[in-house]
């Protein structure tokens, strides 16, 4: 995968409890908690070490967290339950954690230099998804549609967290992820190098299916559940995308709007 960074100093890594895995820029993440830690060693989660507390009650998750551990070369250290009970700062690790190091971020101009070389270029862009989960399942869905990137705001978004690697089913190891500074200066440098940019809107003037133009170069823009796209990423999109539906449901969650977008752009351009 694309990770990297030096193992988090002796005061510990920031400690993501399970699925609340919010670890800061550039920080290493400490997952606990025992079926946490499975889930995370099963889906190729990366990993620097596996801390394991002295006389652990042992169980099969236990012992499976432990052989894949080593049969995927990560460090194996037994520390005492105290030592562990510093470095969650009290929280319920059930004996046994995980060390996932920052991820490490694509270049955006090395990410739209590569998509731009592609016979057919897709990104797309999250404008506030704060959940890691949706970032997960959206960088899943880029995968399985051929995009080659999605790129995300460093402040106030989710960045890829052991939780958005889980989500992802490994994807983030195969799809370049990229966080900008500023996501409308990134669009307009993307709409110079040809790309349409789409957003994704309960009322937009285009009809998913009428999309003729997602066969050529498209960055796809996603907003969050709760605001939709910002005011200046909605004004810089040249045009804004409904997605039709039959039932009386207001809205798609981020993610799942994401899949049927990809997978409508996909379906259009291998009939194209």
């Amino acid at each position: 995968g694309r990770t990297g960074g030096k193992p988090a100093p002796r005061s510990g890594p920031r400690v993501a409890p399970g699925r609340r895995s919010t670890p800061g820029r550039d920080a290493a993440e400490l997952l606990v908690g025992r079926n946490p830690v499975v889930e995370a060693l099963r889906t190729q989660v990366p990993a620097t070490a596996l801390y394991v507390a002295q006389g652990i009650d042992m169980d099969d998750r236990v012992n499976e967290a432990l052989r894949t551990a080593a049969d995927r070369g990560i460090a194996i250290l037994e520390i005492s339950r105290a030592e562990l009970d510093r470095m969650t700062g009290g929280v319920l690790h059930q004996g046994i954690g995980v060390q996932v190091p920052p991820f490490a971020y694509e270049p955006f101009e090395d990410m739209l230099a590569m998509a731009v070389e592609h016979p057919s270029p897709l990104l797309v862009a999250l404008d506030g998804i704060t959940d890691p989960r949706n970032l997960g399942a959206v960088i899943r869905s880029a995968a399985a549609f051929g995009a080659q990137g999605v790129f995300v705001p460093e402040r106030r978004a989710a960045g890829i967290t052991a939780t958005a690697w889980r989500t992802s089913a490994g994807a983030a190891a195969r799809v370049p992820v990229s966080q900008v500074t500023n996501l409308t200066r990134s669009l307009k440098l993307a709409q110079q190098e040809g790309f349409l940019v789409v957003g994704l809107d309960a009322d937009g003037e285009t009809d998913l299916y009428d999309l003729e133009a997602a066969i050529g170069p498209l960055v796809v823009v996603v907003g969050s559940e709760g605001r939709g796209l910002s005011r200046l990423v909605g004004a810089t999109c040249d045009l804004r995308v409904s997605i039709p539906m039959v039932s009386e449901v207001e809205s798609l969650n981020a993610s799942v709007a994401a899949a049927v977008t990809l997978a409508e752009v996909s379906r259009r351009r291998l009939a194209a």
